[in-house]
């Protein structure tokens, strides 16, 4: 084996074990969130603390905070800090997402949620492998979910039930396309270079990039094809 092969395989083997480490954040993050619902869902005293109170706008508010928090300051934390926010963050959005269980059927969330993991796997797989520069599409995407956005703050509003369903139709098609973008611009992040701490906290940013366009591809799918209770 030549030198250049041989750093090739270190390369690849520490791209590897990133872009395991952010999928690892990912998936644990989302089953503190799955948990913390449920949980939340079966409390009648604490679905009533946070809904018949003002809390609920602490707990719809707060994962926007940790998110902006995470993106501004990750920088500066330590790799253990960072864990312990994103953590944090994921139980919160439990807490904001706690009434799909009782808006949806648990047979109907169940099935979703597979769907939602195998078009996940093979967009991310897709945004992984693929030689294409994907970067061409993120004015598009960006420009779709501005639009998605709007459309939602005025349905508010308007409680049209046609433009929710245009809304959560373009939602799926917008978080299919940053899933395989996103995908693709976290294994470009990778510096076989970089030490540890800086290799953490670029998969904990990574996992929180896939996390979001997981939890928003699985609402909007939730929306088009759930059965409500």
């Amino acid at each position: 084996m030549t030198q250049t092969q041989a750093d090739a395989s270190q390369i690849d083997e520490g791209l590897r074990s990133y872009m395991l480490g952010v999928y690892n954040y990912m998936a644990v993050a989302m089953g503190i969130t799955g948990l913390v619902a449920y949980l939340t869902s079966t409390s009648p005293a604490l679905l009533s603390a946070i809904y018949s109170t003002p809390l609920q706008w602490v707990v719809m508010l707060a994962p926007l905070g940790f998110v902006f928090f995470l993106s501004a300051r990750v920088h500066k934390m330590s790799a253990s800090a960072a864990q312990i926010t994103f953590w944090v963050f994921a139980a919160v959005m439990g807490l904001s997402l706690s009434y799909i269980f009782l808006a949806y059927t648990g047979a109907s969330i169940t099935k979703i949620f597979f769907i939602t993991a195998g078009a996940f796997a093979g967009l991310s797989l897709l945004g992984y492998t693929t030689k294409k520069d994907l970067s061409g599409m993120r004015t598009f995407l960006f420009m779709g979910l501005i639009g998605i956005i709007i459309a939602m703050v005025v349905n508010i509003f308007l409680g049209s039930p046609a433009i929710q369903f245009v809304i959560s139709v373009a939602g799926v098609l917008v978080f299919a396309g940053l899933t395989a973008y996103d995908t693709q611009q976290i294994k470009n992040m990778y510096n076989e270079a970089d030490g540890s701490e800086i290799v953490t906290k670029k998969s904990i940013m990574g996992a929180l990039r896939l996390y979001l366009d997981f939890l928003n591809l699985f609402l909007f799918l939730l929306q088009l094809f759930g059965n409500r209770n």
